[in-house]
């Protein structure tokens, strides 16, 4: 009987005052993939339910920055999430990563991919998609 190896993956979050978007690794850590946006409110017990199910040996969360690499409006709201994180899992890695210009790729993502214009107000997708780019911008630095 083969004997399967399942390696664990790589989380981003797209954190939001109202919507976060999800990403995920595959297990080679070579693509990532939009998982999910969930209504924020709802992200403690989402990823509760995620890591007992799916092994996910680091977590990235997007850090709000200006262009001159300032703190935003935005960036207290992660900090707090962070603090809730680590309080809620402790021991699980949480990493912090520059998320400027995500959302602006995201959208630009959606047009290149020829999505019409009531696809690109999906506030939710373009989410989801800027936790990819996250991911995958994290990965490509590994």
């Amino acid at each position: 009987m083969p004997t399967y190896f399942f390696m664990p993956r790589i989380l981003a979050i797209d954190y939001g005052k109202k919507r976060t978007g999800i990403a995920v690794s595959d297990p080679l850590k070579i693509i990532a993939n939009g998982l999910t946006t969930v209504d924020t409110k709802e992200l403690i017990p989402f990823l509760k339910k995620y890591f007992e199910t799916e092994d996910v040996e680091t977590v990235i969360i997007g850090m709000p920055k200006s262009l001159r690499n300032e703190a935003t409006d935005a960036t207290p709201l992660v900090e707090k999430f962070m603090q809730l994180f680590h309080a809620t899992f402790p021991g699980r890695p949480l990493t912090a990563i520059d998320e400027r210009y995500t959302s602006k790729m995201a959208f630009q993502t959606m047009i290149d991919a020829g999505l019409g214009k009531k696809a690109r107000q999906n506030k939710a997708l373009i989410d989801e998609i800027s936790a990819t780019i996250l991911l995958q911008g994290y990965m490509q630095t590994l």
